[in-house]
């Protein structure tokens, strides 16, 4: 009952460093029916591209042995080694294929989520042991879920198949009639077509399956409005948050500015090291800074500059004052105000000319 109330509680939708968390824990959404459906993906597209060429070659090792059941000593050792070559030969047929589902299946739980490396799933935990807990899942909605989940998958596959071996009901009684040896390269068109029809099938079981275990997954991580305070105050005090908002923050501003050089009206600067990109307007109060940087940054101001044609004035007493007393967005100090005018002034005359 408490377990209950407690999610009860947990009405929040779970943060990103919640879900990181519980990835890192290997507490992951993973639907089993996707890996199934890509390791029968595996096995038929082997079928398909090599079957014939495997049936070819099993038909060949088996004609033999088949060719050769009457010349048997009657004896266990006989059969022992009748036996070993008729696996042998059999194994080495099915090599390929099964590799190929289990190599495919191993991608479908990569394509759900990266590759997890953690132990802490394997501790011991009362919830595992306790009897009532244990009586939970079997009678729970995830257990009745998995109940009709697997009538569905029986019942769809069921149909499928019915339908594909119904259409060849005639062939497979001929099929009785055949050579064993025959038998192998009949029924592998027969295969495919029964493959693809399962397949088909589970794709709209495992989409489905893998939603469910998607949401059931994010269910199990909501959080109460608590634990969301809790971490907000963790993520807060963290100096690597910090310092990680602090550069996104100073990125997006250099963006910002960057982007306002091309509509100055003049930048002011000396050859290398300042430079201070003004804008002015008639009915404007004061000229106001809409970029300024040193060095290499105010090397970008200037070359944004010239790309655009904002002229760049060289002042190296006005451009160090200026970029040490103005700051970015506000208007320049009044002490400032003859000396910009001027540069501003020389422009217009400029552009005028």
């Amino acid at each position: 009952m408490a377990e209950g109330a407690e999610q009860e509680d947990r009405t929040e939708e779970p943060t990103q460093k919640r879900l990181d968390d519980a990835i890192k824990r290997g507490d992951v959404a993973n639907s089993v029916e996707i890996n199934t459906l890509f390791l029968l993906g595996g096995f038929t597209l082997v079928l398909l591209v090599a079957g014939g060429s495997i049936a070819r070659g099993l038909t060949l090792d088996m004609g033999g042995f088949l060719g050769g059941l009457h010349a048997v000593p009657s004896d266990p050792a006989a059969y022992q080694a009748v036996a070993r070559r008729a696996l042998s030969a059999l194994g080495l047929a099915l090599l390929v294929p099964v590799g190929a589902a289990l190599a495919a299946g191993l991608a479908g739980g990569l394509l759900q989520h990266p590759f997890v490396w953690t132990t802490e799933m394997l501790g011991a935990k009362w919830e595992r042991v306790s009897p009532m807990a244990g009586l939970r899942r079997l009678f729970g909605p995830e257990a009745w879920f998995q109940f009709g989940k697997g009538v569905v998958k029986i019942a769809l596959v069921g149909t499928v198949a019915g339908l594909v071996l119904w259409g060849d009901r005639d062939r497979l009684e001929a099929f009785a009639q055949l050579d064993p040896v025959a038998i192998l390269p009949a029924t592998l068109a027969l295969a495919l077509r029964l493959m693809a029809g399962i397949l088909a099938a589970y794709v709209v079981i495992s989409l489905g399956d893998a939603l469910y275990q998607r949401l059931r997954w994010r269910a199990r991580l909501r959080m109460t409005k608590t634990e969301i305070k809790e971490e907000m105050k963790e993520s807060d005090g963290n100096p690597e948050v910090k310092a990680r908002l602090r550069q996104i923050r100073h990125g997006r501003a250099r963006k910002r500015m960057m982007a306002a050089v091309p509509g100055a009206t003049v930048v002011v600067a000396n050859p290398t090291h300042f430079a201070v990109a003004l804008r002015y307007e008639t009915g404007m109060a004061a000229p106001v800074c809409v970029a300024k940087g040193v060095d290499a940054l105010a090397l970008k101001i200037r070359a944004i500059a010239a790309e655009a044609g904002v002229p760049v004035v060289e002042n190296p007493p006005l451009a160090r004052a200026l970029h040490a007393t103005v700051e970015i967005d506000a208007v320049i100090p009044a002490e400032h105000y003859k000396a910009v005018a001027e540069v501003i002034g020389f422009v217009l005359r400029q552009r005028r000319h």
